[in-house]
């Protein structure tokens, strides 16, 4: 007779328990003790994920959180082509991206904030003229010329990284300074 280590697979079930993938398939036809088992079994797995990760203990359980919300929302497209602890890794390493991309977003913006208001009070003690007309040729630019140039100037950050914070394609934000550059060259003719 086996022993219990025995009858365990690598992940630790019993061959008598349903696999990730089929409690998948479960969840998908509406079984909610499916899902929660799927949540049981890989909880430790996406929270040890996250703590390697370099994230705080309370982060780990808010981004594991995420990565299961993700996975309920997806489940009505699921269709078993790998196995789902992988496809849960996948999931909670874009969680992990998408905090981070978050977290540099918000410095970036603290920094331009903190550059536009030191920039500002440069402006404002200014006597130079040529940079007092540099200042209101910027104000009346429109908006998303505006944006561009601040971001790139002030902010510091590239087309690539301006297009990501402003939802738009790169050549969008190319097409944005180049027409802002020249508005802001005919201006301070």
């Amino acid at each position: 007779m086996a022993s219990t280590d025995e009858r365990l697979d690598p992940a630790g079930e019993a061959p008598s328990d349903p696999t990730d993938e089929a409690l998948m398939l479960e969840a998908r036809g509406g079984s909610a003790p499916a899902f929660e088992t799927i949540v049981r079994r890989r909880h430790r797995d996406l929270m040890n994920y996250f703590v390697r990760m370099g994230v705080s203990t309370h982060e780990a359980e808010d981004m594991t959180q995420d990565t299961f919300v993700r996975l309920f929302r997806y489940r009505d497209r699921y269709a078993p082509r790998a196995q789902l602890r992988t496809f849960l890794f996948v999931m909670a390493r874009q969680v992990w991206i998408d905090r981070w991309r978050r977290r540099a977003n918000r410095e970036r913006r603290e920094e331009a904030a903190r550059s536009d208001a030191e920039a500002g009070d440069s402006f404002s003690t200014a006597t130079d003229a040529a940079a007092a007309r540099a200042e209101e040729a910027l104000r009346r630019l429109p908006e998303p010329m505006r944006e561009v140039v601040s971001l790139c100037f002030y902010g510091g950050l590239r087309y690539g990284e301006i297009a990501e914070v402003l939802g738009v394609a790169e050549g969008t934000v190319k097409s944005r300074m180049f027409h802002a550059l020249r508005k802001l060259r005919e201006e301070m003719r």
